[in-house]
């Protein structure tokens, strides 16, 4: 048994999984999830978990080169963007694409981490990075 770290085995396996270029998308309770992409549900009620601090410890465990996000999510969750570009690790590259084209590119995902999180817009598609 694990004591620490994340105890989920499909989230674990999926980040050990992960290889440089590949995505791993974090999303919240409202995106589609395309079909043949890995979907790990945490969502068990309306904000249950919260999308910040499942963010945060999947940032704990992978290196990342760049993050994707809506563009409506500059005007229509403001203060989420803002505590999205502080949990993402300082000098990541952020793109922003239409929220459209995001679920376009989640086809590609090689898995969609689930939450409860009902603001508009947080997703966010990982871009795995090389850790050397």
């Amino acid at each position: 048994m694990l004591k620490k770290g994340i105890l989920n085995p499909n989230i674990a396996r999926l980040l050990a999984e992960t290889g440089h270029k590949d995505t791993i998308v974090v999303s919240d309770a409202g995106l589609p999830m395309p079909l043949g992409v890995e979907r790990i549900d945490l969502a068990w009620k309306e904000n249950e978990p919260g999308y910040i601090p499942v963010l945060a410890e999947i940032l704990e465990h992978i290196v990342v080169e760049k993050a994707i996000l809506a563009e409506e999510l500059k005007t229509v969750s403001p203060a989420m963007h803002e505590e999205i570009l502080k949990t993402l690790p300082q000098g990541v590259p952020v793109e922003y694409v239409p929220h459209v084209e995001l679920k376009e590119q989640t086809k590609q995902a090689r898995g969609i981490i689930r939450t409860g999180e009902f603001t508009p817009y947080p997703s966010v598609i990982l871009v795995a990075g090389c850790a050397y």
